[in-house]
């Protein structure tokens, strides 16, 4: 697969399968040489010796690489996996990863790369190719949307709320958590979550069951007369995949991080929770499959998110220092902003999901079948898959 770019005529950029064998040490360059974030942010990824790790637990996936002569300038990275969209059965490809060292950019690279991602999207049937970004990434989406044909699709908010080792949350007595069996929760998330919900995994049997799935639990009040209530979540333990780290950040972050670690343990006395030290590389779990319904379920997604917490800070190696949940900013997911508890200074409201039809253009008599089945789309909530994350 070969390409033209111009910045000089005589050198094509070709796109290839990665080789683990050959690429991990280049790989490594281009990862370090590309900072994710805005320009105050920087967030560095530490993929723990393995470039595969955010693709590895999808059903089917690639990561294809972009050189230039004997040098690896870019990479990109996709999976497929079967969900439901506008109660329709469709597979999906998720576009991740995508990367050019900054010398290189500017050059088509980046719009080579997705294209033949795309193809091979098409090639293992898939219907729609999606990806996330931030609503002020200009460059990402005056790529995706202004060159490639992609359509914002959602906004979905990102909590993050942090842990502190040892000092376990109190949860309200009158509440009642039970953890579910991988039978129980697949089934409950079937009966409840799907019928509504965008993206909901036809597999979700294989996320529950995965070994960094630690689990389903649901909240309920231990009073009869509240029974109408109920809320559940899924944890994920992304710390066992990579971890992260920020590396440049705004100078009032820095100071209350230093504030805080100063006067950590009497705000620990307060019952107040400390800023985490974040300029080192942490683990965190990660929250899916968050669903509550009744009138008084707000405090059970409270309690539920508590748990999760202290699960974090009796971990032993520490490694987890916050708790991140995605969840829609639009239709019920503002009713779930509400309720789960986070830091505002460390969650971001700006993410930005990005859809393309590929092959379902030629499945449809209609053209505008894909506008509508989009915008009916917009009226129901999105499960955010761990895997993607």
């Amino acid at each position: 697969m070969v390409g033209q770019w111009g910045k000089e005529d005589d050198e094509n950029v070709v796109i290839r399968c990665y080789n683990d064998l050959r690429d991990i040490i280049q790989m490594e360059w281009v990862e370090k040489s590309c900072e994710i974030g805005n320009d105050q942010t920087f967030l560095f990824t530490d993929t723990l010796g393995d470039p595969l790790c955010r693709i590895r637990n999808t059903p089917l996936s690639t990561m294809l690489v972009a050189d230039v002569g004997t040098k690896l300038v870019g990479c990109i990275q996709g999976s497929v996996k079967p969900v439901k969209f506008h109660d329709k059965s469709v597979n999906v490809g998720y576009v991740l990863g995508l990367r050019v060292v900054p010398p290189y950019r500017r050059c088509g690279i980046g719009s080579i790369l997705v294209q033949k991602l795309e193809e091979w999207f098409v090639s293992h049937n898939v219907d729609y190719a999606y990806m996330a970004t931030q609503k002020d990434n200009d460059a990402s989406l005056g790529l995706f949307v202004g060159t490639l044909g992609y359509t914002v699709f959602r906004n979905p908010a990102i909590l993050v709320n942090p842990v502190n080792p040892g000092r376990n949350l109190k949860l309200p007595s009158d509440i009642g958590i039970r953890k579910l069996k991988v039978e129980e929760a697949a089934s409950w998330y079937r009966t409840h979550v799907a019928p509504t919900t965008d993206f909901f995994p036809d597999d979700i049997d294989q996320i529950l069951r995965n070994k960094l799935s630690m689990g389903t639990w649901v909240a309920y009040y231990n009073n009869n007369d509240k029974i109408d209530s109920w809320a559940i979540l899924s944890v994920w333990n992304s710390s066992k995949v990579f971890k992260l780290r920020i590396g440049k950040a705004p100078l009032s972050y820095l100071l209350l991080t230093k504030v805080c670690n100063l006067v950590g343990r009497f705000l620990m006395f307060l019952g107040l929770t400390a800023l985490p030290d974040l300029f080192n590389t942490f683990g965190f779990y990660f929250l899916y499959g968050v669903h509550a319904e009744g009138p008084l379920c707000g405090n059970l997604v409270r309690a539920l998110c508590d748990h999760v917490n202290n699960m974090a800070a009796s971990d032993d190696g520490g490694a987890c220092k916050v708790v991140v949940v995605e969840v829609d900013g639009e239709s019920n997911g503002g009713d779930l902003i509400r309720c789960v508890p986070h830091w505002k200074m460390l969650s971001c409201d700006d993410d930005t999901w990005c859809i393309k039809p590929l092959k379902c253009e030629e499945k449809m008599s209609d053209l505008g079948e894909f506008d509508d089945m989009f915008w009916k789309s917009k009226s129901g909530t999105l499960f955010v898959d761990p895997r993607d994350v």
